[in-house]
C-alpha cells in the first residue's frame, strides 16, 4: 500500500531537508533533518525526550524507525566514533548511516523527522583535532546532520579550545552537542563551574550548542549496578545554564530504570537520551530487564530467549567466536562488525523478529517513559515556521568576546577546582 503524505509533510520535505541531504537523496521521501528540529519538538511539548538510538546494526535502525513512526515521534539515529569511526566495531558508520536510514525511511513509509547524529566525536589531543579538520567535513558530505564534539577527555581549557577550533567545519544549520565531564560513572562528576566555563566560552565565540552532555553518574555499556543518573546534579547544572538556552543530552541511558528516566524528563532540561547497548542486546534476542540491562544466568552467561532475535545456531556461533577471542561480556559489542553480514543472511522471518523486538522496546520508551508520543507534528511545525532547514540558534551572545581570548581561557581554567576522576579508556 502506498504511503499517504500530508500537505504539511510535503512542504516540510521541500524546505526542511539540509543541503547535504538534498544532494545525496534528491528524490527521497525521507524527512532527514537537523537535530535542531528534534530538540525543538521536545521543547514544544515540554518535559519530553527524544531517543537517540545508536544504530549499531541494520536491525536496530529498522526497529527504531518503525517505533518512531508508530509513536508519531521524531527520532535521532546515531553512531559514536568508537562504534562507527575509521577504527570501529560496527558495520554501520559515519559514512553509510544516512544511506541506510534514507533507504529504510522510503521502504517503510516513515513520515516523522529523523536526524543523523555523529555521537561522541572524540578529540583527545592535537593530532585528533588536526584529523577532525579533514574528517568532519567528509561526515557531513555523507549525510550527517548533527554532531557531538567530545573533547571532555582533555582539561577544561583544551576542551573549550577544541570546540572553538572545530566549529568552522560544522555547517551552521547543523545541531551541535558539547560535553563537560567524561562519561565514567560516579568518578569525576561534572560541576556547575566546569559547565559554565565551557558554555560561556563558546557563547563568547558565538557558538550556541543545542545540547550539553554531562558526567552525571551514569556510564556506557553494561551497568553493574543501579547507581545511575544523578537527577539532582543534572537539574542543578541545567538550571545554572538557563540563560544560554541549552537542552541536556543524557548519555548511558541503558541500565537506568524507567522511574529515573521519567525523573530526568520531568525535572531537568533534557531533550535527548542515548540508548545503545540495550538495543543491541534486544535485537540479538537476549533477556533484558526493565532497564534494558542484559540478564545473566547462574554461570554468568547471557540468556538467549528461544525464538527471539537471531537464530539459536547463530547465537551459538557468536558465543563461540567471543570465547575463542577470550572476550568478556563487555566485549560482546565487538561482535557487531564480524557478524553483521551473517545476521543479514538469515531468513526474512528471523530478520524481521530482530527488528520487531527493537521496535517494541523503543515504542514503550518513547510513549511511556520519554513522553515523546505525537511530537512529530511539532517538529514539522518548527520547519514550516522557519520555512527552512536552518532553525537558527536558541541562544544569543551574552558574553564579552574580549574576555575569552585563547590566553584568557587558559588562565581562567587554572582557577577551576575540578576532579576529573579515574584515568582510563571510557569510550564505548
Amino acid at each position: 500500500m502506498a504511503t499517504s503524505y500530508s500537505a504539511d509533510f510535503e512542504k516540510a520535505l521541500q524546505v526542511g531537508r539540509p543541503p547535504n541531504i538534498q544532494a545525496l537523496f534528491p528524490n527521497s521521501k525521507a524527512l532527514i533533518v537537523s537535530g535542531k528540529v528534534v530538540d525543538r519538538a521536545m521543547l514544544a511539548k515540554g518535559k519530553a525526550i527524544a531517543m537517540a538510538a545508536n544504530g549499531r546494526s541494520y536491525f536496530v535502525i529498522r526497529g527504531a524507525l518503525m517505533a518512531a513512526q508508530r509513536a508519531n515521534a521524531p527520532i535521532i539515529i546515531e553512531i559514536a566514533k568508537s562504534e562507527g569511526g575509521r577504527t570501529s566495531y560496527c558495520a554501520v558508520n559515519y559514512w553509510n548511516m544516512a544511506r541506510i536510514v534514507d533507504a529504510l525511511c522510503n521502504e517503510l513509509g516513515i513520515t516523522v523527522p529523523v536526524a543523523i547524529h555523529a555521537d561522541h566525536y572524540g578529540i583527545k589531543n592535537d593530532k585528533d583535532l588536526a584529523e577532525a579538520m579533514v574528517e568532519v567535513p567528509t561526515m557531513f558530505q555523507a549525510g550527517i546532520t548533527s554532531i557531538a564534539i567530545d573533547a571532555s577527555h582533555q582539561p577544561d581549557d583544551l576542551n573549550l579550545l577544541a570546540n572553538i577550533a572545530i566549529n568552522p567545519c560544522i555547517p551552521a544549520w547543523a545541531s551541535i552537542e558539547t560535553e563537560v565531564g567524561e562519561i565514567k560513572g560516579n568518578s569525576g562528576l561534572s560541576t556547575i563551574p566546569e559547565a559554565k566555563f565551557l558554555i560561556q566560552g563558546l557563547n563568547a565565540h558565538e557558538i550556541y550548542p543545542d545540547w550539553i552532555a554531562l558526567n552525571n553518574g551514569t556510564s556506557h555499556g553494561l551497568e553493574a549496578s543501579d547507581a545511575g543518573i544523578q537527577v539532582e546534579l543534572t537539574a542543578g547544572i541545567h538550571h545554572a545554564l538557563t540563560p544560554y538556552k541549552l537542552s541536556g543530552a543524557q548519555h548511558g541511558t541503558s541500565g537506568n530504570s524507567s522511574v529515573r528516566l521519567r525523573e530526568i524528563a520531568n525535572q531537568t532540561a533534557t531533550t535527548k537520551a542515548n540508548v545503545a547497548t540495550a538495543l543491541q542486546m534486544i535485537s540479538w534476542g537476549l533477556e533484558v530487564n526493565d532497564y534494558g540491562n542484559a540478564q545473566l544466568d547462574a554461570n554468568g552467561n547471557f540468556i538467549k530467549v528461544p525464538g527471539e532475535g537471531m537464530s539459536e545456531e547463530m547465537w551459538a556461533e557468536m558465543v563461540a567466536y567471543a570465547d575463542a577471542k577470550g572476550w568478556k561480556k563487555g566485549d560482546y559489542k565487538s561482535l557487531n562488525l564480524p557478524f553483521e553480514n551473517k545476521l543479514l543472511a538469515q531468513p526474512k522471518a528471523i530478520r524481521e523478529r530482530m527488528a520487531k523486538r527493537v521496535e517494541e522496546f523503543v515504542y514503550k520508551m518513547l510513549t511511556e517513559v520519554f513522553n515523546a508520543a505525537d511530537t512529530a507534528p511539532l517538529g514539522i511545525a518548527a520547519i514550516l515556521k522557519a520555512n527552512s532547514y536552518d532553525l537558527g540558534a536558541k541562544g544569543s551572545l551574552l558574553e564579552d568576546p574580549a574576555y575569552w581570548t585563547k590566553e584568557q581561557i587558559i588562565q581562567r581554567a587554572k582557577s577551576l577546582d575540578v576532579d576529573k576522576g579515574a584515568a582510563g579508556n571510557f569510550d564505548d
